[in-house]
């Protein structure tokens, strides 16, 4: 057995699957594309999950990837055992060969035995090998199936080891393709062992014996028998007409058996990034220190998470990053690292990955920002958990308290047991341990989705809608393929229908890539009748345009109309559209190259654009992206199309931007505006030259999450009703205040500068002269004062004063009275009551302010607390005010000690 690097077993094992007839596909997103039930792409299938549904066809049957992947959150989760167990992982790489209804069982266990086997690939021995298979159950017979080629492959029969429905069946969800499973196990040898020397037989020790390939077997369709009134009563089993194949070998694993280590951490896709975290956090490098592994992991993880969209929040995808990001920052500071450094990693992993991986290149530098700001944040959020964490420590100190520590500051549990133990407080594991479990159901639930059903067959078993409307708003004689109302396929519908209708070609755009869908009409023929008219369009399975109708005549599956789209809005929606790729174009080069395409929306009467972006855009800026959008309008540069591009050439040689959640096939359309200003990957409608789009109007920017920005805008006749309106508001202003170099804002901005500096030495007088007046009743209070147990008592309402006043007052009376305790009382603005007490400090040890106060405030229905010489709390209902100065007495004597 050769020993192979990392990068050379990936290469090998995609390039043997490629001399078997494989098309080698590109990893995709680690953001899953349309796919509620997946936080994280886990698998090297998810991408190809649409293919096994029968939702989506591509001109190739067989595949192989080197598919990234995350299990982080929701129900496949790593995160805790990460860095102290030899093969867990946050990130790992998913190698894999799929069938879709081509080879099966026979050529997959062949392929695979070649593969592991034979000295011209991998040449693991055989004696070191062992075979699962599955072994049955009432419903599903043994796949004895199975275990005939592998022995025809030349596994002994005593090797091959026949289990359960846990380890040996596989199924998408509780329902769609399902089958059993076959997996390749390797002997780690006596030193791997759970007990190392001791000599267990396969199956009894799980750490010696080592998963290292799974070959799933894709046969059966699992469906839910529903009764009538819709509850689910059990699953039957139907074979698929196609079966398919997916496998899934795990890079770290098979560089593991192939480098002759016992843990991946010890193989040449980690050494590079523990030595990196070793030199950056200050410590030995050692690769059985768990911190170093912990960051290690977690820097590649967070690595690739960003580079593919994912910015740390308080919820979702982003919020497991968060929680990956702050493990690691955690792992630096046991190690004593104390000031940002999980930045830097990123040009490590950068470093070791980019030739598999290039799109690395262009992140890393964005990346290392978003890494350093969360940093610096965590270190904001610690310092305030620290201080929280002694606050809980005086009261009752709870496993949710500490939980919740835990999930929002980042306390390290082993940290706040410590900290409880030295305060001699008992630390609640259970309801910790509790609260964590609440969280992670949580967790799973908000990412269950429901399982994903298989496309229903109406549209699943169509073919293909040709689209037309790239050159033509019109399509004649189209044929009615099918005819869907409430979900079933019909022969027929009458007048009045709301009904999904799929034609053979159309002109029709579907809902795609960020924009809306044509609406219009279906005509006769003969263009004479209108058949109906159209609401919408969208794709219920890649390729099929389902269109929404309201059927204006009888309709039946093989009659032949005519397709109209409302050109006035699509011509609208193409200004937008196009509007669209010059904006981003202009903010790239305005805010620089890390801004990404984060989302969009395109309709006839606006454009919607997400980006990358650490701050708010200055007006400055904005009003430059603007007039390069614009400079780019008015020169009526050509719009240029390229169809049918492969991919690799699209972004290899034509430069063209590929965006965050989308997903591309090998043959893409290129869009290419004003000779190359901006070129992108996009399947929409665009003008045929920039000009057409009139003028582009910001109309707003605004934050949609941490690290991404929106602006709106608008185009063409829209522009011009805006201009219109502003020219209203222009006119009216000039009137209401003299043109500055013809200039009506500034004319209206000098005139309010001035009225709002009139009412500010207004407001000033006015807050004097109230303030005269309370003071000058001081003596009068001084005079009402009570004694209360031989302490002085002075109350006083003094409405309207703000609370910096009434403190003024206070400290005023409490000078005058010598020792003394001072309430005082205000009604505010929109029915609020501000309370203000102060004890002097001769009687601290008596009376304490903050006590004193919220007392007095559940009268008024409100709260407070602060010092114990000063304290201040509100209130909401003003007509208990005096109520509540009435009964400070004998609040006070109930507080005095």
């Amino acid at each position: 057995m050769q020993s192979r690097t990392g990068n050379e077993i990936r290469e090998l094992f995609l390039r043997f699957f490629e001399s078997k007839g494989h098309r080698r596909v590109h990893s995709s997103s680690l953001v899953p594309h349309n796919d509620p039930t997946l936080l994280f792409t886990n698998a090297g299938m998810n991408q190809f999950k649409d293919l096994f549904l029968g939702a989506e066809r591509r001109d190739y049957s067989r595949a192989t990837t080197s598919q990234k992947c995350v299990r982080a959150g929701g129900k496949h989760n790593d995160l805790e055992n990460v860095g102290f167990t030899r093969r867990h992982h946050t990130f790992f790489e998913m190698l894999g060969n799929f069938s879709f209804g081509d080879y099966f069982k026979r050529d997959a266990i062949a392929f695979a035995w070649e593969l592991v086997t034979s000295p011209e690939w991998f040449g693991i021995p055989k004696d070191r090998l062992y075979v699962t298979i599955f072994e049955g159950t009432a419903d599903v017979s043994r796949d004895n199936e199975a275990e005939q080629f592998w022995i025809e492959t030349g596994v002994p029969k005593e090797r091959i080891f026949a289990y359960g429905v846990k380890d040996n069946f596989w199924q998408m969800g509780e329902t769609g393709p399902c089958g059993p499973c076959s997996e390749i196990f390797y002997d780690m040898g006596l030193d791997a062992a759970e007990t190392p020397g001791v000599d267990k037989p396969f199956g009894q020790d799980d750490a010696r014996y080592v998963e290292i390939w799974n070959l799933v077997f894709m046969q059966f369709d699992r469906s839910a028998l529903i009764e009538p009134l819709g509850k689910t009563t059990g699953y039957k089993l139907t074979p698929l007409p196609k079966p398919s194949i997916d496998t899934g070998m795990g890079l770290e694993r098979v560089g593991a058996v192939l480098q002759g280590k016992l843990s991946n951490f010890e193989t040449d896709l980690f050494t590079p990034l523990i030595a990196r975290a070793a030199e950056l956090t200050g410590v030995p490098n050692d690769l059985n220190n768990a911190s170093l592994r912990i960051i290690a992991d977690h820097a590649r993880a967070a690595s690739f998470l960003i580079a593919d969209g994912v910015l740390p929040s308080n919820e979702g995808r982003g919020y497991v990053l968060r929680k990956i990001l702050r493990r690691g920052i955690r792992h630096g500071r046991l190690l004593g690292q104390e000031k940002p450094f999980l930045n830097q990693m990123v040009f490590a992993v950068r470093d070791l990955m980019q030739s598999a991986y290039p799109e690395l290149n262009d992140s890393a530098d964005r990346v290392a920002k978003v890494i350093e700001a969360e940093e610096k944040q965590f270190d904001r959020v610690l310092k305030i958990g620290l201080t929280r964490l002694d606050e809980e420590l005086k009261d009752n100190f709870t496993g949710d308290k500490a939980f919740h520590l835990y999930e929002t500051f980042g306390l390290p549990l082993d940290f706040m047991v410590d900290a409880a133990r030295d305060a001699g407080v008992k630390f609640d594991e259970a309801g910790f341990e509790r609260a964590r479990s609440e969280e992670q159901a949580r967790a799973r639930a908000s990412w269950k989705g429901g399982s994903q059903k298989t496309a229903s067959p109406v549209f699943r078993d169509l073919p293909k809608t040709a689209f037309e409307g790239y050159r033509s708003l019109t399509s004649t004689d189209s044929e009615v393929l099918a005819i869907v109302k409430d979900g079933q396929g019909v022969p027929a519908a009458a007048a009045g229908d709301l009904v999904d209708i799929v034609l053979d070609h159309t002109s029709f755009y579907g809902d795609s890539g960020g924009q809306v869908g044509d609406t219009g009409w279906f005509t006769s023929t003969d263009g004479n009748v209108t058949v109906a008219e159209i609401t919408g369009s969208v794709l219920p399975v890649q390729g099929v345009r389902a269109h929404k109708a309201i059927l204006k005549q009888p309709l039946a599956v093989g009659d032949r109309v005519n397709t109209v789209v409302n050109s006035e809005r699509r011509d609208a929606i193409r200004r937008n559209h196009t509007g669209t790729h010059l904006l981003h174009a202009a903010l790239r080069q305005v805010l620089g190259t890390h801004v990404k395409q984060a989302g969009s929306l395109v309709d006839p009467t606006r454009l919607r654009f997400d980006f990358s972006h650490f701050a708010q855009v200055a007006d400055e800026e904005l009003q430059e992206i603007e007039n390069i959008v614009n400079r780019e309008v008015l020169s009526n540069a050509k719009v240029e199309t390229l169809e049918d591009v492969p991919i690799d050439v699209a972004v290899n040689e034509y430069h063209a931007m590929a965006l965050f959640g989308e997903k591309y096939g090998d043959k893409v359309r290129v869009v290419k505006l004003s000779d190359g200003f901006s070129t992108e990957l996009c399947g929409g409608t665009h003008t045929a030259a920039t000009g057409e789009i009139g003028l582009l109007k910001l109309t707003g920017e605004s934050s949609v999450s941490s690290g991404v920005r929106r602006v709106e805008a608008i185009s063409g006749l829209g522009s011009l009703s805006t201009f219109r309106r502003d020219a209203e508001v222009a006119q009216f202003a000039s009137s209401l205040a003299p043109l500055q170099d013809n200039d009506p804002a500034a004319g209206l901005r000098t005139r309010f500068e001035s009225q709002e500096d009139e009412l500010k030495r207004l407001r000033r007088e006015l807050e004097e002269m109230r303030m005269k007046s309370a003071a000058g009743g001081l003596d009068q209070v001084l005079t009402n004062a009570v004694d209360v147990k031989g302490v002085k008592l002075l109350t006083h309402r003094a409405d309207n004063l703000d609370r910096g006043q009434l403190r003024t007052l206070v400290d005023n009376l409490k000078q005058k009275a010598g020792e003394a305790v001072v309430v005082l009382a205000s009604a505010q603005p929109e029915g609020k009551v501000a309370i203000i007490a102060g004890v002097t400090p001769g009687l601290l040890k008596r009376i304490q302010a903050g006590k004193l106060v919220g007392a007095v405030a559940k009268v008024v229905g409100g709260s407070g607390g602060g010092k114990p010489e000063i304290a201040e709390a509100g209130g909401k209902d003003q007509s208990q005010i005096d109520a509540a100065l009435q009964a400070a007495p004998q609040i006070v004597s109930d507080l005095l000690s």
